[in-house]
């Protein structure tokens, strides 16, 4: 793995840890003692990583194949592992077009494995920052934004501390994106824990040990406010089209924006 002097390997970043938590080695020893830490305050953090990749997957295969989207643009993406994204859609049309971003200089530096694209479609990868969304719209010129575009936000948001700034930010996105656009999101949530559990999640935040900021049921639908949910709805990552649930505290859902979302904004 080459490292870069962009960045400092001594200090956390999720998307290194949740490599870490997936299995990856594109992590350094700060993200492994803060996957651990974690993993002590909610013990099922690994099973819950791998929920949510699969939900990831599942939702852009759905996307790709039933609802017939061909673009899409996937913020917080992470380090680069089996089943990207434009893998999974591009093995169901190869047109397919995908915008990546993230905020983590080490994905910058492995983003050739997410730039792979067929010959039909097209990839570009962005260093940038959810906080940023104005800066990620001015970049999507390998989308065509008359067209529809799902939104893929998986394991992101709940790094956003206040629920209200964080919806600003989704919507500020969701309002660049015509009719027939999607969002499909997850985020944490500790309303599936036993209170045990959220007592130590809790103390976690508290401490400073994490920076995970989880949702309830309730908060996490808001982001969904004025779209048409697709089936099963707000469910657990690891319930969301599974034919073999799994535990994972995080919330899952894909919704679509028809055109009566576009007249109530």
């Amino acid at each position: 793995m080459e490292v870069t002097d962009e960045f400092d390997t001594g200090v956390v970043h999720p998307a290194r840890r949740y490599n870490y938590w997936l299995g990856g080695t594109d992590n350094f020893a700060a993200d492994r003692e803060s996957g651990d830490l974690l993993a002590k305050s909610y013990p099922a953090a690994r099973t819950a990583a791998r929920a949510n990749r699969a939900f990831l997957q599942r939702a852009v295969r759905f996307l790709a194949a039933e609802a017939g989207v061909r673009q899409f643009l996937d913020i917080g993406t992470g380090l680069p592992t089996a089943d990207n994204t434009h893998e999974v859609a591009q093995a169901i049309d190869p047109t397919c077009r995908v915008v990546y971003a993230d905020n983590d200089p080490l994905v910058t530096a492995h983003a050739r494995a997410l730039l792979t694209s067929t010959p039909e479609g097209r990839t570009r990868y962005l260093e940038a920052d959810l906080r940023e969304p104005a800066r990620i719209l001015e970049s999507l010129e390998i989308l065509d934004l008359t067209q529809p575009v799902a939104l893929v936000l998986v394991a992101v948001v709940h790094f956003l501390p206040e629920q209200e700034e964080a919806r600003r930010i989704v919507r500020v996105l969701l309002d660049a994106l015509p009719a027939g656009s999607y969002l499909a999101m997850s985020c944490a949530t500790t309303d599936l824990l036993t209170p045990e559990v959220k007592a130590n999640w809790d103390e976690s935040l508290r401490t400073g040990r994490s920076d995970v900021h989880p949702r309830t049921r309730a908060e996490f639908a808001g982001f969904f406010a004025g779209l048409e949910l697709v089936d099963p709805g707000t469910v657990p990552v690891g319930e969301w089209r599974s034919a073999e649930p799994v535990e994972a505290s995080l919330y899952g859902a894909v919704g679509r924006m028809s055109p009566a979302t576009l007249t109530r904004r």
